[in-house]
């Protein structure tokens, strides 16, 4: 047999050659000449010596180091025996590149061993490269390796190379680069396994340094706008200093250059659409400190020229120019030009005019037809209203749990109606009202046909838990009051005899069923079961509900007050002012019964009393997500009447006792309230919110109940039921210190919070709040002023947790004098568990 090496293509470690057997001591310049003059003669030789030939593929026969099987070599080769191959050729050459493309081999070398004329078999050697037996890191904290861990996605048995070293390398300075330190280095070390057989440690040595502060950010060649606002666009490169004491000064790559693009969208915005950034550099100042200069031409400021219109025929050029709210002299900007034309957050834009008359087609294109006086932009915007678009089907996806019925009553754009882009929006507010379904997640996709000019609408949803165990509790008026319940937010009574409807219970119709406890130990017990059908008969919004509640409070053994009362309510969707209103009335029974109880609110400790009342509230709620709210509102104003008993008795009420004067309760309550949400940038909310509430008697004689009335101050514990009283919260002062012992009957309170996110995760939402607060108690409609207040001012932090509400702490300063006392409130803390203000 003749073994020969195939030199020309199969040596994959393409080791230089040199001629070695040069016998004559020539020039440089005379060896230059001939080794010229002889190439072409050496390559006819070596075309000669290796001509290409047909073989068969007899076998392979593999050695090195390497656990690879002959089958597994060839099929990687995409060879077989038996099969005719061309030596020298390109194929042999491609199953080689073949090996190492597999990324594990050190080392590959193949030749050709000649059993006739027709028949060849190839020796393969095969070093495979050494695995990852494990790793380790030295120089960081646990946490940070925990995370580098993760990071850097390395697996056990991998194979070692270059390039798994230098990507993990990459990939670690990156993570350090993010946290803001630049110079942080990293030298891995590559150790032989003792134990097991071509496998390695690697070691990743890490050396942090000192952290990286930006210390200035320099402007030049802003003439026209002041440094200070480009600096403020920079939302996540800041210098280090007092007013961005909230915000990292450490510098990263991606963050730097999207700030850059948010600078010259800002003088885009203002009408400078020209500017550039000419350069920037980044530089150390001082040890461990950055400083970044940026040098900007600005150009020339434009403005908004004549602004005419083409292809108008459903509405006039003046009905449309006074919607898009741009005049001649504005400063031009396109992001405002688009917003007023396509998309803006009140859904008052040109856009909507038409999509709301069903011309889904419709599509504006602004074009520039001319500048005047060198910055003067004119506007042609050319329009295509197309077909109105007709509902044809109507589509859900994603609920598992809430039958079909349910959403599909919740619906605004039914089919064969015209589209309307405000029934989209306003059906997916409806399905985040409903509270079953994930608020970022729901989606909707049109699906027009061009063709017949009707559209199909694609809604798509997830359930997110509703029905929940209620483990909770809160502090309020100087006591922790702890609740246990279940609550099912999504019940369905007549999937009770059908077993495949109940998870735990039976779900899916939309029904509440709410039974709780709560109890402080033997001074305080509440028990409560309520049910609400939200569509009475399925076939309008109109809501029944029913409850039933009993509380018993204990001073001592053998002294106690009782509560026992029910309710029965009707509510009804009104269109009128508009379709976010709804009418609730309530008949309310409840019965007061006392057991040698002693109290200063009034003057019998033995006995009952009655308390029959018809409550009646009209609502407006526009509130999109009732857990972190970025916009709407919420509006009611309600009526609580009793029969005016005194009015058709003759009887003498000033010499009779309480016992008997309030043996039926009879007054007239009126409150309102309102709170207002509105996003001031981004996540960043404003509420604001007042309330009042008035509490008057029928028959001056008889005089006000001594049950009902207002107790103001403090955390304004909710859920919590005390002799009949209200506890309206005001933070900032003690719990009730602001009206007086036995209550008030009027009270008056104004709030202003700003809220901002720092998780909006549906299982875990958290916010930061700082509060402005002012309200006050009053004894007598003549006292009444409602700026004459208590006033406070905080901050705190919210946490929504699906099992145990909203809890909280916040802390409040009140600047006024607690009534009866000559010192200032000041600080107070208020823990809120199972509430939200």
């Amino acid at each position: 047999m003749k073994k020969s090496y195939i030199w020309l293509f199969l040596n994959t470690k393409k080791e230089k050659e040199g001629l070695e057997r040069q016998q004559n001591k020539l020039t440089m310049k005379i060896f230059k000449f001939f080794l010229v003059l002889f190439i072409p003669f050496f390559c006819v030789i070596a075309q000669d010596i290796n001509p290409s030939k047909q073989y068969i593929l007899g076998d392979i026969e593999l050695s090195g180091e390497h656990n690879l099987s002959k089958n597994s070599v060839l099929k990687i080769m995409n060879l077989s025996i038996g099969q005719k191959i061309i030596l020298p050729g390109d194929e042999l050459k491609n199953s080689i590149k073949s090996l190492w493309n597999q990324n594990i081999f050190s080392d590959i070398q193949v030749w050709k061993v000649e059993q006739n004329d027709k028949v060849i078999n190839l020796e393969i050697y095969l070093k495979t490269l050494p695995s990852l037996s494990k790793f380790k890191f030295s120089g960081i904290k646990k946490g940070e390796e925990d995370d580098l861990r993760k990071k850097i996605e390395l697996n056990i048995g991998t194979p070692v190379n270059q390039n798994l070293i230098t990507n993990s390398k990459q990939k670690i300075k990156t993570y350090f680069i993010e946290k803001g330190f630049s110079n942080a280095t990293c030298e891995i070390q590559s150790t032989t396994d003792t134990i097991d057989i071509n496998k390695v440690i690697l070691h990743f040595n890490i050396l942090k340094n000192e952290r990286m502060k930006i210390e200035a950010i320099n402007f030049s060649g802003n003439e026209n706008i002041k440094t200070r606002k480009l600096k403020k666009r920079m939302k996540n490169t800041r210098e280090k200093a007092l007013k961005y004491i909230f915000s990292s000064s450490k510098l990263i790559k991606e963050n730097y250059e999207e700030d850059l693009i948010q600078v010259l969208n800002f003088y885009k915005e203002n009408g400078y659409r020209d500017a550039i950034i000419l350069k920037d550099s980044i530089y150390h100042s001082s040890d461990n400190k950055l400083t970044i200069d940026i040098e900007i031409s600005e150009g020339k400021q434009y403005f908004f020229g004549e602004i005419t219109w083409l292809g108008n025929t459903k509405y006039e050029s003046e009905t449309l120019t006074k919607i898009l709210g741009i005049q001649k002299g504005d400063v031009f900007d396109e992001t405002r030009l688009d917003e007023r034309l396509n998309m803006s957050r009140n859904g008052d834009d040109v856009s909507a005019l038409y999509m709301d008359d069903g011309y889904l087609f419709f599509q504006i294109n602004p074009i520039e037809i001319a500048i005047q006086d060198g910055n003067l932009i004119d506007l042609e915007l050319q329009i295509s209203e197309g077909k109105q678009a007709m509902i044809r089907n109507v589509t859900i996806e994603g609920n598992t749990k809430t039958n079909d019925h349910i959403i599909m009553r919740e619906i605004r754009s039914l089919p064969g109606t015209l589209f309307k882009r405000s029934d989209i929006i306003r059906t997916q507010e409806e399905f985040n009202r409903l509270g079953f379904f994930n608020p970022e997640s729901l989606g909707v996709q049109p699906i027009p046909d061009p063709n017949t000019g009707n559209v199909d609408i694609h809604y798509t949803v997830e359930e997110k838990p509703a029905d929940q165990i209620e483990l909770q509790g809160g502090w309020g008026n100087g006591m922790f009051v702890g609740s246990f319940g279940v609550s099912f937010s999504n019940f369905s009574t007549k999937g009770i005899f059908d077993k495949s409807t109940w998870d735990p219970l039976p779900t899916g119709d939309g029904q509440k069923l709410r039974l709780r406890a709560q109890s402080n130990g033997s001074y305080y017990q509440n028990y409560s079961i309520s049910f609400e059908e939200p569509w009475l008969g399925g076939k309008k919004p109109n809501s029944f509900s029913i409850a039933l509640w009993k509380s018993i409070q204990s001073f001592t053994e053998g002294s106690s007050m009782q509560i026992i009362g029910g309710s029965i309510g009707l509510g009804k969707r009104i269109k009128w002012p508009d379709d976010y209103f709804s009418i609730q009335s309530n008949l309310n029974v409840l019965r007061y019964k006392l057991e040698d109880y002693q109290t200063s609110l009034f003057d019998f400790s033995d006995g009952f009393s009655n308390n029959i009342n018809y409550a009646i509230s009209i609502n407006r709620n526009s509130i999109f997500n009732p857990i972190y709210p970025r916009y709407g509102s919420r509006f009611s104003i309600s009526l609580e009447l009793t029969p005016p008993y005194s009015l058709f008795s003759n009887k003498d009420y000033t010499s009779m006792n309480d016992q008997e004067k309030f043996k039926f309760l009879e007054y007239k309550k009126i409150k309102t309230q309102g709170t207002w949400f509105n996003a001031i940038a981004g996540d960043l909310v404003l509420k604001t919110h007042f309330e009042f509430g008035f509490l008057s008697a029928y028959n001056q004689e008889l005089g006000l109940p001594p049950f009902e009335r207002f107790f103001v101050g403090g955390d304004g514990l909710s859920g919590y039921s005390i002799d009949g009283r209200e506890l309206i919260g005001l933070r900032g002062y003690p719990n009730s210190s602001l009206s007086a012992n036995d209550g008030a009957p009027i009270y008056g309170k104004y709030n202003i919070e700003i809220r901002y996110p720092i998780s909006l995760n549906p299982n875990s939402t958290i916010y930061a709040l700082c509060f402005a607060e002012a309200g006050n108690a009053w004894s007598e409609i003549s006292e009444f002023n409602p700026f004459e207040t208590k006033r406070s001012l905080g901050m705190g932090i919210r946490i929504f947790m699906p099992m145990f509400g909203i809890l909280g702490v916040d802390f409040g300063h009140g600047f006024d004098n607690i009534p009866g006392y000559n010192t200032k409130s000041g600080w107070q803390t208020h823990f809120t568990i199972g509430q939200q203000f």
